[in-house]
C-alpha cells in the first residue's frame, strides 16, 4: 500500500556528502603525502553519487593516474559501502568476487580491486564517499598518502 507525502514526511532525500572545500583538502592532502615521499600522484574524491567531486594532480602524474584515481575512490566508496569494508586493499584481502552464478565484481564498469582507495565515513560509520590515490610505485604506497590525508580531515566529517 502506497503512503501518502504526509504520512512519510514528503517526497526528499537529503544525502550528506562532503562539502567541495574539504573533498578539495582532502585530495590536495593526500598528493601532498605522497609528494612528501618523492611521489607525484593523483587523488580523486568522489561523493555519495559516485561522481566526482574534486581532483588533484600533481606535476609530474602519469597519464592513467587520473583514471585510476577515480576508480580507486568508486571502488572503495561504492563496495566498501555494500561489504562494510574502509579500504580497497580491505576489499582485495577479502577475495570478493561477487555473486555465487559465476558473475565478478572486477568485470564492472569502473570498479578497480587495488590498493589506494579509502572509504570516507563519518563518526556515526556512515559512508560519505571515497577517495582514490594512483601514481606512487604501489598501491599499498598510494593507499598510505590517502589513509594521511583522512586522518587529517575525519574529524571535519561531520
Amino acid at each position: 500500500m502506497a503512503r501518502a507525502a504526509s504520512d512519510t514526511g514528503g517526497h526528499l532525500v537529503t544525502v550528506r556528502k562532503l562539502d567541495w572545500k574539504t573533498a578539495e583538502n582532502l585530495a590536495h592532502d593526500a598528493v601532498l603525502a605522497c609528494e612528501a615521499q618523492g611521489y607525484s600522484v593523483t587523488a580523486t574524491v568522489v561523493d555519495p553519487s559516485g561522481h566526482p567531486q574534486a581532483v588533484v594532480k600533481g606535476d609530474r602524474v602519469p597519464l592513467q593516474s587520473l583514471s585510476v584515481s577515480y576508480r580507486k575512490a568508486y571502488t572503495a566508496f561504492s563496495y566498501g559501502l555494500a561489504f562494510n569494508k574502509n579500504s580497497t586493499s580491505e576489499l582485495v584481502a577479502a577475495r570478493l568476487t561477487g555473486p555465487v552464478e559465476g558473475a565478478v565484481l572486477a568485470t564492472e564498469p569502473e570498479v578497480l580491486f587495488i590498493a589506494g582507495g579509502v572509504t570516507l565515513r563519518t563518526a556515526d560509520n556512515t559512508v560519505i564517499g571515497g577517495i582514490g590515490v594512483s601514481g606512487a610505485p604501489g598501491g599499498d604506497k598510494d593507499e598510505a598518502c590517502a589513509n594521511a590525508a583522512v586522518t587529517r580531515w575525519q574529524p571535519m566529517f561531520r
